[in-house]
């Protein structure tokens, strides 16, 4: 049953908070903590109009927030970012995140439309939100009316980022002061590494488990992709594999891909931030909703 928590604050430290209490709804289960019956998952919500659904990358949404999309978006759109289960004020993960943690994070999505009675929306996933998001639209196609998949992931084996993953799972408290203050209060000053490292050690085991350098997340079903899709990426991204996109183009068909000059995020990073915004609001415009 969805519900309100008054009084919490869920926007990036320094900006303006988009509202003062945090909806939150329950999923009698989900197949990312198979133990645990409720799970809460709590998330934002801003505007009105047709639903676009915003899902988070690995580190949360706090760390990379949509704040100057939202304002932009909320004129048109009743814009929705649910905190995936593991992060922020959702229910919190003990047992760490499994190797095949995106399709398990993408049936989650599709129960999350369901306890809010949402039949079919625009997605805007960033990170390992948009590989859920592409999973969750091959999985369930009539749900998703249109994808922006930002940052995308498509190698399996991460193999130039891999001491970035091990440092995430062996290593986190060395990324910086100001990095893991943010993680602490997106996660919970106890809590934040055990997400962050469980992140880095899927990572590496989807690495470990993959047997050829071109192997895909997606098991070759990407080219299965009918939902109109634009990709975002930025032309510095140190997170994308050499001959990834590529990889993307030949595997989706008319592949609409723009690339930035911007790294992992940029939709919020200050050079990139407002020509993201407009190249999502225009392609938003042009799905059927």
């Amino acid at each position: 049953m969805p519900g309100w928590k008054s009084a919490e604050r869920f926007c990036a430290p320094g900006r303006d908070c988009l509202k003062k209490s945090v909806p939150y709804t329950y999923l009698k289960t989900t197949p990312l903590i198979p133990t645990v019956s409720p799970v809460t998952s709590y998330y934002r919500t801003e505007g009105e109009g047709e639903s676009l659904l915003i899902l988070h990358g690995g580190w949360g949404y706090e760390v990379y927030p949509f704040d100057r999309q939202v304002e932009v978006l909320r004129t048109h759109w009743k814009v929705i970012i649910p905190d995936r289960s593991g992060y922020g004020r959702s229910t919190h993960i003990s047992q760490g995140l499994p190797s095949d943690f995106h399709y398990l994070a993408a049936k989650e999505t599709l129960a999350f439309l369901d306890s809010l009675n949402i039949q079919r929306t625009a997605v805007w996933g960033h990170s390992d939100g948009a590989v859920i998001g592409a999973i969750a639209a091959i999985m369930a196609p009539d749900r998703i009316s249109g994808l922006i998949l930002e940052s995308f992931h498509y190698y399996a084996a991460k193999n130039h980022s891999r001491a970035f993953y091990e440092q995430l799972a062996y290593r986190p408290e060395t990324l910086g002061d100001s990095l893991c203050g943010k993680f602490a209060v997106a996660h919970g000053q106890e809590y934040w590494k055990t997400i962050i490292s469980s992140q880095g050690r899927a990572w590496l085991d989807i690495g470990e488990k993959t047997t050829r350098p071109d192997d895909d997340l997606y098991g070759g079903t990407l080219q299965k992709l009918a939902t109109p899709s634009l990709f975002i990426h930025g032309r510095n991204d140190p997170r994308t594999e050499p001959g990834e996109l590529d990889a993307v183009r030949r595997a989706v068909q008319k592949c609409d891909m723009r690339i930035l000059n911007a790294y992992h995020s940029p939709h919020s990073e200050k050079a990139a931030a407002d020509v993201t915004t407009k190249i999502a609001l225009q392609f938003l415009q042009t799905i059927g909703r």
